[in-house]
């Protein structure tokens, strides 16, 4: 039910999706999404665990066997590549937060950081300011991705050329710290 809801969310927007439309997809009532799910909240925070883990399995499938810019390119292709395939399911994760250390939505958010935190061990990054490398990169790839999923940009200049910019450009960034 959970993998379906994703996908209806990537469809139609995480906003637009509601336990009625989830209903009509698989075709059943709505009240028989209770057996799976214990309503629309748990629904979209399984969505946002889903969406946790599998952009973790991608960017860390991704950075493996790799070091330095070759590690932060592969991860911020896939990350991106991660949010424009699953825009719905990828919103999803924004805003919410783990109940707790068990929590599925903190196991799997922590995955995603440990794939990133590779990234940055082939920079001479101070222990001190890991957590600062790491909100860097989040802001910039996110951010990035996000404005490309919602068609932020407007302009003529290649999407693709503006991303590798971006790569170059946190590349040198951690170099120099």
């Amino acid at each position: 039910m959970v993998r379906a809801g994703a996908a209806l969310a990537d469809e139609v927007g995480f906003a637009n999706l509601t336990m009625g439309l989830l209903a009509e997809r698989v075709g059943v009532r709505t009240p028989s999404l209770y057996k799976h799910v214990g309503g629309q909240d748990d629904l979209n925070r399984r969505i946002a665990a889903l969406a946790l883990t599998e952009a973790a399995d991608a960017v860390g499938g991704a950075v493996q066997g790799r070091a330095g810019r070759d590690a932060l390119a592969a991860a911020a292709r896939s990350f991106r590549a991660f949010v424009l395939e699953h825009p719905g399911r990828y919103a999803a994760t924004i805003g919410v937060e783990p109940s707790g250390p068990d929590d599925p939505l903190a196991r799997a958010g922590e995955r995603l950081l440990v794939a990133f935190t590779a990234v940055l061990r082939g920079y001479d990054i101070e222990d001190r300011d890991v957590n600062h490398a790491l909100r860097l990169l989040r802001s910039l790839f996110h951010g990035f991705a996000t404005l490309q999923a919602g068609h932020g940009f407007q302009w003529s200049t290649d999407v693709d050329e503006s991303f590798e910019w971006l790569i170059a450009f946190a590349d040198r960034g951690l170099r120099t710290l």
